[in-house]
């Protein structure tokens, strides 16, 4: 009677394959969540730590599963599959729906609500302690900001996110600018492998910051998203035209200026690696070049003393020639086998000349 119902991503009846409603479609994804996600031996559970609406926070030191996560706070099983265990994607994303905010982004999963907060994944790093601290200072509002409570957590984690990456980006940059600057003194196999593994992972910091960026400037394209964003207007009844997100919109590209810049400076680092290993292979092949031209040379001379080693041994030869008889024909035949090797020589390394030649008319 369905097609693809697994995928829940909506049925088709038999006769006119006509597809449902978002409406309906969302009810039939919330009605199966239970039967889908029902306990198993891989019932997939995740470690939270929860905001209330005055900053304080506790962690859950009991797993919540992932049931229990999408029936409470009215998601849909997919919106949970980038904060799944083990799930590593550099591909930032922020789901808006009716009553929360979906938020990834590089080590962070937040569920985001009008008086709530939900982190996902604790790890107790240094960078997930300076996460709970931004976020409970800011949802405290202790300055009296006038910013509703989900904005102010939409600041403090992209404050976080940007702190972390002006701290990656030094560190790249740092090291970058220190390999060229060692090799501008010497070039050496270990050094060019070490640019190699530094450029690949500057790359990578770049794809990142990039999408990022991306995401905010997305964002700020669709008015209509900017708007549900404000959760707590949601909950008390009041709408908001498709104009009215100024609040948001401010802040969300104060985030995209400060990204825009780490990535324009990464870039600008990824164009240093390039230019010096431009010039480098520029070096090599000059290198190589000048061995192969040692090496002509070197078989000019050995052309030019074959020629001795022929009439040498042509007049070595035990056969009777009327040259033997006199005294003067050794030092004319040596003088002119001489002779016979310098005009060789002097041939070919004209030749070879030429060929140096770069004529930037050709």
């Amino acid at each position: 009677m369905f097609s693809r119902l697994p995928c829940l991503r909506g049925i088709r009846w038999f006769g006119n394959f006509r597809p449902l409603r978002n409406i309906d479609s969302f009810v039939l994804q919330r009605s199966l969540a239970p039967k889908l996600l029902a306990p198993t031996t891989n019932t997939v559970l995740f470690k939270c730590i929860v905001f209330d609406s005055n900053g304080k926070f506790k962690k859950i030191a009991s797993d919540v599963k992932k049931a229990q996560l999408i029936l409470k706070h009215d998601l849909l099983p997919r919106d949970l599959r980038k904060i799944d265990k083990g799930y590593d994607d550099i591909v930032p994303s922020i789901l808006v729906r009716e009553n929360s905010i979906l938020l990834t982004i590089l080590h962070i999963r937040a569920l985001i609500k009008a008086d709530s907060v939900v982190l996902f994944n604790y790890d107790q790093s240094f960078s997930s302690d300076q996460l709970i601290s931004t976020l409970s200072q800011k949802l405290r509002n202790q300055a009296d900001d006038s910013l509703p409570y989900e904005i102010r957590a939409l600041e403090a984690i992209f404050m976080n996110v940007i702190d972390n990456l002006n701290s990656e980006m030094k560190v790249h940059v740092t090291v970058v600018n220190g390999i060229l600057k060692e090799l501008e003194s010497d070039v050496d196999m270990t050094k060019l492998k070490y640019l190699l593994l530094v450029s690949k992972k500057l790359q990578q910091f770049q794809q990142k910051a990039t999408l990022i960026r991306d995401l905010i400037d997305e964002m700020l394209a669709h008015d209509d998203e900017l708007v549900e964003l404000y959760l707590t207007d949601k909950k008390l009844g009041h709408k908001r035209t498709a104009r009215e997100h100024e609040e948001v919109e401010m802040l969300l590209e104060s985030y995209s200026l400060h990204c825009d810049a780490i990535v324009q400076t990464v870039e600008s680092s990824i164009s240093n690696v390039r230019t010096t290993e431009e010039i480098i292979n520029i070096i090599l092949d000059s290198n190589r070049n000048q061995l192969m031209l040692l090496g002509l040379r070197f078989s000019i001379c050995l052309l030019s003393f074959g020629s001795l080693l022929f009439i040498a041994g042509v007049y070595g030869m035990n056969l009777e020639n009327i040259v033997e008889e006199k005294d003067y024909w050794f030092v004319i035949i040596s003088t002119a086998s001489l002779l016979i090797s310098a005009v060789i020589f002097r041939k070919c390394t004209n030749r070879l000349n030429q060929l140096k030649r770069i004529q930037m008319s050709k």
